[in-house]
Order: structure tokens, then C-alpha cells, then sequence
């Protein structure tokens, strides 16, 4: 059993000892410390909560809603939902905050409470340790009978989510309507399969294959949409005639689309091209973590804007948007951030934009694809032993390349002239994080290889001296 207490919220794998995982008690001891939390900021607190559709996700939703009813919170229970959906009603409910419960790409037997506060994002790290302390001390109280809270229900919020994304100026419903176009989507059997079918039909999509959109929890495969999880609808459009293939994760806040062919856009290039599509309408400034494409950079210099790189972590590119005044950003896992709907990763509008954007271009997606620079991104990690200490060797690397330019805004990163390597170390075990991007999977693998070659070496000569 698996139980990860972090800044990002609580996450573990369902049932086992109370501790150990992500048991009943676990559940109500964090949605306790996150109501004392809210209880600090207002008198009458409203929580908007939602939920992928996970089997354990009903059983979790339930306990938070009575836990926090007991803390004298109200709650707006959305029900099956998506990580986005809740967010933007967080703001249109001039709510407190919000929970999702989701793990995200996680396996089916993991889930999680992702906490928001009041702007419908998700809490900084220095709220999210206080909460985690409330919880770890058992800081909280219960309310007498007189003061309890009130659970009330709206089922209609993703209709409200699409009609906020339609109503969009860059999204373009009449020139998505007039391609007529024909695609396979893949929903991994969650909420996205709620979602997703209904944004497409709202755009005037004309044809849909639905695969997997049963919002059962069951998940067919692997539900990160990684290039090696997505076989299956790529072998569909390769064998069929379709203009386009769409797969989101179990929470729908990750995109990655699928060529005409049946070739992978990659998820790297899903941020790029959806903001070529933004900055085409809008010359602005842009931001992505550290570990994705320089593409992005490449193509908004072009566009007469400046590029911004933020640590890793989507609460980490939300802060540098702000401070940038960004007019779009995200991660390279399939990210999508476009503040003019909300601060928050969306796939549903990133969906709407890059129809939009393919809609006007004249070709097809594989065609869209080439138009941007080619990189590819390398993606190692090096498993250390635990009498190791990983800081050391990071601070060893970074003295060893100390000609290039280094940034250690988030472990070390390595800038060469057209290529760079960055190093990160897990929060929760002895492991180094290794990618490397290049113009070339070759080269990409070289630089890693090198990298993973330097730390071997600083672990021997310690263990000679």
C-alpha cells in the first residue's frame, strides 16, 4: 500500500492499514485540516468538490462531503466531473475552494484529493504544508449539531464549462462546422468520456468514434497519455479515414492528438501548437516548465514575444504566467493553460483551440506538425542507494559544466547551443530525474547517457576516497 503526503495534496493507493494507505480514517483526517484551513479564511465557507470516475471515487466523495459538513462547511457536490470543470466553478460559485478527487494518470486502485483555494487553483505550497500539519496534529474541530453544513448538487457544470469555452473569441465553431471533421477519441472509460463527446458535438464535429468513454473507472490501458499507451487508436486511424485523434487522461486536464496517419503529434507538441494558434491572434509572452520543448520558445520569439521557464509543477507555471503576464503556457505533458478561461491545465480547451487552429490551417495534422521545429526529449532515471547524497551530486554536476549557462531554479539545468539536459531529484526517493532534448533521438540519448555517465563516475571516486 502506498500513502504520499506532498505539497500537490494527498494520494495513495485505496484501503490497507490507516498510514499506510489511502484508508477511510487517512481521507478524513485531510479533509478535516483542509475545512479547519478554509474555516481560517471564511465564516461561512461553500467547497465546490468533484471526481474522475474511479470506482473508489464515489466512497472518497462521500467522506470528504460528510467530513466537512461536520466542520461546518457547505458543499457544492458536481459529481462526475473534471479537474478543469471544477476549477472554473470554484470562481463562478464564489466558492471557498475546491477538491477533486483524482490521481490523475495514476493507476484505477490509487486516487487523491487535489485541494484549490478560492481563485479555483490549486493551494501554494506554504498552505498546502499548514494543511498537512492540521492534519499530521489532528488540528481541527467538529461543530455541534446547530452549526453543521449543507451538501446541495449541480450535474450541470461541464455544460457550463463548454458554453464558456464557446463563447471564447479565438475559438472558432464555424470554421470547425465547415471541415467536417472526423475523429477518433479515447477517454480511458472516465469522466472525459462525459466531456469530451459533448465539447465535439457543441463545435460541430461531424463524425465522432468514441472509444472508451464509458465512465465506469475501468481503464483499458495504461491512462498517461504517453506515446506507448495510446497504440490502440493509433492503429484505428492508421486503418481508417480519419482527420484526427484525441486522448485525454482520466481527469481530462492532459491532451495528446493523433495524425491522420495514425502517428503520435506528441504530447511535448501539443502546448506548441496550440500556442502557435494563440499567438498567431495575440503576440504575448509564454511559459512552460523546464523540462518541456524548447519548441515553445523557438516559436514564440518568432511570433515577437518573450519566452519564460518556470520549475516543474503546474502551481510553478501558474506563478510565472502572473508575474509574465503570459497569454498562454503549460507543461509539456499535454498541459494546456489559457488564462483567458482560467489558471488551470484544461484539455477541453485546449481542444477547442487546436481544432480551431487545424480548422484555418491549410493542411492536414501531420502537416500542422511539421511546421514546427523537431526536437525530441530523452527521459532517464538513475536509482540511487540511500547513504547517497543526491544534492552533492548535483552540485558536483553543476561544477562540471560551469562553462555552459546552468539554471538551478529547479535542480540543474544544463543549457548547450541548441540542446539542453536538466537533472531533478524525487522528493520521495534516492532517484535522479534525466532528461535531455535535442534535434535528434540520438542526440537527445547521447546527452543523458553523458550526464548519467558523469554522476557513475562522481559515485566511484567517492566510494574510493
Amino acid at each position: 500500500m502506498t500513502l504520499i503526503k506532498s505539497i500537490s495534496g494527498i494520494r495513495g493507493t485505496i484501503g490497507g492499514k490507516e498510514g499506510d494507505g489511502l484508508t477511510p480514517i487517512d481521507i478524513v483526517k485531510f479533509a478535516a485540516a483542509y475545512g479547519k484551513w478554509i474555516k481560517t479564511k471564511y465564516d461561512q465557507p461553500k467547497v465546490v468538490i468533484g471526481r474522475d470516475a474511479r470506482v473508489s471515487g464515489e466512497m472518497v466523495s462521500n467522506i470528504v462531503s460528510y467530513t466537512l459538513v461536520g466542520m461546518g462547511v457547505d458543499v457544492l457536490d458536481l459529481g462526475l466531473s473534471t479537474t478543469p470543470t471544477v476549477e472554473v466553478a470554484v470562481t463562478e460559485e464564489s466558492a471557498s475552494g475546491g477538491i477533486i478527487f483524482t490521481a490523475s494518470h495514476n493507476p484505477g486502485h490509487w486516487n487523491a484529493l487535489k485541494l484549490l483555494n478560492e481563485a479555483g487553483e490549486f493551494v501554494s505550497a506554504a498552505d498546502s504544508e499548514l494543511i498537512l500539519k492540521y492534519a499530521e496534529d489532528q488540528e481541527f474541530e467538529f461543530e455541534t449539531v446547530n452549526h453543521l453544513g449543507k451538501i446541495s448538487e449541480d450535474h450541470s457544470y461541464i455544460d457550463k464549462h463548454i458554453k464558456m469555452i464557446l463563447d471564447l473569441p479565438l475559438v472558432d465553431v464555424e470554421a470547425i462546422k465547415a471541415k467536417n471533421f472526423k475523429i477518433a477519441i479515447d477517454c480511458v472509460n472516465s469522466t472525459g468520456g462525459i466531456a469530451v463527446p459533448r465539447l465535439l458535438k457543441a463545435l460541430g464535429v461531424a463524425e465522432v468514434l468514441e472509444l472508451y468513454c464509458e465512465p465506469n473507472g475501468k481503464f483499458p490501458h495504461n491512462p498517461e497519455p504517453l506515446t506507448e499507451n495510446i497504440t490502440e487508436i493509433c492503429n484505428k486511424i492508421e486503418t481508417g479515414s480519419f482527420d484526427l485523434g484525441i486522448v485525454v487522461d482520466p481527469d481530462v486536464d492532459r491532451l495528446v492528438f493523433v495524425c491522420e496517419d495514425g502517428s503520435p503529434f506528441g504530447e511535448e507538441y501539443t502546448l506548441v501548437a496550440v500556442s502557435d494558434y494563440v499567438l498567431e491572434n495575440k503576440v504575448g509572452n509564454t511559459v512552460s516548465n523546464m523540462s518541456s520543448t524548447k519548441a515553445l520558445k523557438d516559436i514564440t520569439i518568432k511570433a515577437g514575444g518573450a519566452y519564460f521557464e518556470s520549475a516543474v509543477g503546474e502551481v510553478n507555471v501558474v506563478k510565472v504566467m502572473k508575474e509574465q503576464n503570459a497569454v498562454i503556457g503549460g507543461e509539456g505533458n499535454g498541459g494546456i493553460i489559457y488564462p483567458d478561461l482560467h489558471y488551470g491545465r484544461d484539455a477541453l480547451v485546449g481542444i477547442a483551440l487546436f481544432l480551431s487552429h487545424l480548422a484555418k490551417f491549410k493542411g492536414t495534422a501531420k502537416m500542422l506538425k511539421m511546421k514546427y521545429p523537431s526536437y525530441t526529449i530523452s527521459k532517464n532515471k538513475i536509482e540511487l542507494t540511500r547513504d547517497i547524497n543526491v544534492d552533492d551530486i548535483l552540485v558536483k554536476i553543476q561544477d562540471k559544466y560551469k562553462k555552459q549557462p546552468i539554471s538551478t531554479l529547479d535542480g540543474v539545468k544544463i543549457n548547450f547551443d541548441n540542446e539542453w539536459v536538466h537533472l531533478r531529484k524525487s522528493n520521495t526517493e534516492p532517484i535522479i530525474r534525466i532528461y535531455a532534448e535535442a534535434d535528434s533521438p540520438s542526440k537527445a540519448d547521447n546527452f543523458a547517457n553523458k550526464i548519467i555517465s558523469d554522476i557513475k563516475e562522481i559515485i566511484a571516486f567517492k566510494a574510493k576516497d
